[in-house]
């Protein structure tokens, strides 16, 4: 089975406009720092000539990671939407049934998956138990530092 990338359109749109950037306006601000590196001589001894030649393969390093997940993207649509359950693409409500204490996640796909801002992976321990859950619903969560039960207090749909 050939990979796939579940990403929303707006993160597509985010993937095109940072390639198009590196593509066009970075590509150029290290091709002239490369020249500049060039004219300063011996390039055998010269760190800026180093830095730039890094920096470029730093460039077409994420412009290769960039188009083989454009090439494999699959957009977010999710029948889970209409019917008020958890899916890809979703603003959820939780509730620590032990501590109580709630907390607001978005459901993305693995590409834009970011725990420190809440964005959390379908496929993640999380994503796997709460995905197809509705609000009222209860569910366990096996993370790798143990058990822990949830409840889904609210469920909307991303803008």
């Amino acid at each position: 089975m050939a990979k796939e990338y579940k990403i929303t359109s707006l993160r597509l749109q985010d993937l095109e406009k940072e390639l198009n950037y590196l593509k066009t306006t970075r590509e150029r601000e290290i091709a002239a720092m490369i020249a500049e590196a060039r004219s300063y001589g011996d390039l055998s001894e010269n760190s800026e000539y180093d830095a730039a030649k890094n920096e470029q393969a730093k460039l077409y390093g994420r412009i290769a990671e960039i188009e083989d997940v454009l090439s494999h993207a699959v957009i977010i649509e999710d029948e889970n939407e209409l019917n008020g359950r958890v899916g890809l693409g979703c603003t959820i409500v939780v509730e620590d049934l032990k501590t109580k204490k709630r907390t607001t996640y978005s459901i993305t796909g693995s590409q834009e998956a970011n725990p420190m801002e809440f964005k959390l992976s379908d496929d993640s321990p999380f994503g796997r138990a709460v995905v197809g859950k509705s609000a009222g619903d209860t569910f366990t969560v096996n993370a790798p530092s143990g058990s822990y039960d949830m409840k889904v207090i609210d469920v909307s749909r991303e803008g």
